[in-house]
């Protein structure tokens, strides 16, 4: 095992109480207080995650949209400076390197976010395709630390902090602003919760000053630092992939429902293939369902037909919150794949009964 690398405010988390386990290579904070507490948190109120084990690589030049364009699976040739979008990488065998967000910040100048287990894979990957269009490539992954505060009172919560009007930023958009004092924060209309909010990418020296001045500017607005374990459970309700359960170099971009991203406009890592399949149609999906009953689905339970045949597994599984309920993703058979389709997930042994639901589960704030 080689030795876990800290995020900057690895202090802060263990004096504020948080349980510190292993992440993508990281120590980092799985709760505070409560999943529970946390997650609804999120949903009714705000919270802010250190999510700065995250990586970033800068690319610029004359050819970088070329690269990127190469590489992605989305058009990035759409994104106007202040604009993100969601891609993903594809590899030649028809899986997924990596999913990603792609930054505009100026003519000639992207920033490419992508998961913290991937990094040294992603910049690997990438890397070989920049020979042919010498992009001038960066991995800024340890200069930047990266703040995700979400839920439905972030911008009451953060406004004070700075002069960019945060409600006039549009969903997937960004601002790079002044923002607790520190310049060149930029402020993205962006998550992965599902419950609004931004994401503050920010330099290391700064990381300190600006989480204590969000916890205190957040409190009357009930903002708690919240940790991985919640995470998960926000994500899964909205039924966003986690690299590594959901979509890996194995899961298609078209299996995975990740189609609308997937454009074939140009030509990019393995797009031939993958348009054809889209053509032919995939064999298996990656839904959503929600068990019948009582009973939580976890990550490689089995999922069954009425007669017991394996159809696929589950990827991702919880209690969900918001809900009450179990609820899960995994692939099944394209032929039960439509909502309302019913399917079994193999628990201790026995065959429990779930329903096929369209995506998210639940809406991204609690009334």
């Amino acid at each position: 095992m080689s030795e876990l690398k800290t995020v900057v405010l690895n202090d802060v988390h263990q004096q504020l109480g948080a349980k510190m386990v292993p992440f993508a290579g990281y120590n980092m904070p799985v709760r505070y207080s409560s999943d529970l507490d946390e997650h609804h948190t999120v949903r009714r109120a705000v919270g802010i995650f250190d999510v700065s084990h995250m990586g970033e690589f800068r690319v610029r030049g004359p050819r970088a949209l070329d690269l990127i364009q190469r590489v992605t699976s989305n058009d990035a040739s759409k994104l106007t400076p202040g604009k993100a979008q969601y891609s993903c990488l594809p590899n030649e065998q028809g899986g997924i390197v990596d999913d990603l967000l792609v930054y505009k910040l100026a003519d000639e100048d992207y920033m490419l976010v992508v998961n913290a287990s991937n990094i040294e894979k992603d910049w690997n990957w990438i890397s070989r395709f920049n020979e042919e269009f010498g992009a001038d490539m960066e991995n800024v992954s340890d200069q930047i630390s990266l703040f995700a505060v979400q839920g439905p009172k972030t911008a009451d919560a953060l406004q004070s902090l700075t002069d960019v009007d945060l409600k006039s930023i549009p969903y997937y958009s960004f601002v790079q602003g002044t923002f607790a004092g520190h310049p060149n924060v930029i402020i993205s209309a962006t998550g992965y919760t599902g419950a609004g909010g931004f994401e503050l990418y920010i330099p290391n020296e700064a990381a300190a000053d600006i989480w204590n001045k969000i916890l205190e500017a957040g409190k009357p607005f009930g903002l708690k630092p919240i940790g991985l374990g919640a995470r998960d459970t926000l994500r899964l309700e909205m039924g966003f992939c986690l690299y590594g359960n959901d979509i890996d170099d194995n899961t298609s971009p078209l299996e995975g429902g990740l189609g609308w991203i997937t454009k074939f406009t140009k030509e990019f890592t393995n797009s031939a293939a993958l348009k054809q399949q889209k053509e032919q149609g995939v064999q298996r999906k990656l839904v959503g369902f929600v068990m019948d009953g009582p009973g939580i689905p976890r990550a490689h339970y089995e999922l069954v037909n009425e007669a017991g045949e394996k159809i696929g597994e589950v990827t991702s599984g919880t209690q969900s919150p918001s809900m009450s309920k179990g609820i899960g993703l995994g692939y099944v058979a394209t032929e039960l794949s439509a909502p309302g389709s019913k399917i079994f997930v193999q628990v201790r042994g026995k065959n429990l009964p779930a329903t096929v639901t369209k995506l998210p589960f639940v809406k991204g704030t609690e009334e």
